[in-house]
């Protein structure tokens, strides 16, 4: 069987493709930084459990107060680049989301669950003792198996020929395990948000906790480190990563596609950079550098998605009925959430307290 013949039909879209693509890649981002932010914290809170001297322990205090609102932002902001991703590919996401159905009903209590023991993290620290390790350690690992839930849905979305196997396995349970691409491709976005969110605790440390400077030394020490030190994991797995992709999607960043090509050396460039400053301990520095690599990292990944989906899909082609009224609306309110989201982080104690 062809498998283009079991693609849906995509919907007419409301406004030019553009407007969602430049919309998906504004968003997504955003979302990367905030679950960059979230599983950093996560995981510096449990390694300063290893270290339960002090200043380390009152530093995975500080750390458990920040780890519920980095989960809710993180959710939150990943809310708009999904329903992008669903306007432009949904028919696709959608077929790939009930093949693996059992997996994807699943995300929504395991992250409820993670919400609840980062909660539970938080203010239990001090009655919780040595046991506040193990519950950091859920938080990190339940929120891990999201993303890994995430990536076979996103790899499976863009290869439309692992669809076959529904005939085989029609109960929902289809994982894209088969795809050499699977494995290598959750560790490099995992490696990379941790060592992202490594850098976020970092900069929490040497700015929010400066008023206690044995806390935010250790914590700029710590976060640095883990930045540092997985990037260059990442860099590892991104290579391995690369050299698993399709010939032809492979090729796009070997010179067949320049803007792809342009992508792929702006990124080592980029994190070779990131990764002698975080060596250096230049907290700033390595932010301004880290905020276009993650920019240039997803567009990289849009690019992937666009050689899977060739044989298949072109976005560009999707019939458009402009209406403006629902575009506007959207923007208008975006900029106000951003707004009160803004206004919301000003009125944290710990932000007035810096």
């Amino acid at each position: 069987m062809n498998p283009a013949s079991l693609i849906p039909t995509a919907d007419t879209l409301t406004a030019h493709w553009g407007w969602f693509h430049f919309l998906l890649m504004l968003t997504f981002p955003l979302h990367l930084f905030a679950m960059n932010a979230m599983l950093g914290t996560a995981l510096s809170a449990f390694i300063c459990h290893l270290r339960p001297a002090h200043p380390y322990r009152d530093l995975s205090h500080e750390l458990a107060k920040a780890l519920p609102f980095m989960v809710a932002f993180t959710i939150n902001l990943g809310v708009a680049p999904l329903l992008f991703v669903n306007v432009l590919y949904g028919h696709l996401l959608y077929t790939s989301t009930v093949l693996m159905g059992l997996f994807w009903l699943a995300v929504v209590p395991l992250l409820i669950i993670a919400y609840y023991l980062a909660y539970v993290y938080d203010f239990s620290f001090e009655k919780l003792g040595n046991k506040a390790a193990y519950a950091v350690l859920a938080v990190l690992l339940l929120l891990m198996s999201v993303g890994f839930i995430f990536s076979n849905n996103m790899t499976m979305m863009i290869s439309p020929a692992s669809w076959l196997r529904w005939f085989a396995t029609p109960g929902g349970t289809l994982l894209n395990l088969a795809d050499p691409a699977l494995l290598p491709r959750y560790l490099h976005m995992m490696t990379g948000s941790l060592a992202v969110g490594g850098l976020c605790v970092a900069l929490y440390s040497s700015t929010v906790l400066k008023h206690n400077s044995a806390v935010a030394k250790a914590g700029t020490k710590l976060g640095m480190q883990l930045f540092t030190w997985l990037t260059v994991l990442q860099v590892l797995v991104g290579s391995w990563f690369l050299l698993t992709l399709p010939g032809e999607v492979m090729k796009r960043f070997m010179g067949n596609n320049m803007f792809s090509t342009g992508l792929l050396v702006t990124g080592i460039l980029l994190a070779v950079a990131t990764i002698i400053s975080g060596y250096r301990h230049k907290v700033v520095a390595t932010l301004l550098l880290t905020i276009p690599l993650v920019y240039v990292m997803a567009f990289m990944r849009d690019s992937v998605r666009g050689g899977y989906l060739a044989p298949y899909f072109d976005v560009t082609k999707v019939p458009a009925n402009m209406q403006w009224s629902p575009l506007i609306f959207f923007l208008v309110t975006l900029v106000l959430g951003l707004v009160v989201i803004v206004w919301m982080l000003s009125k944290l104690p710990a932000f007035r307290k810096s």
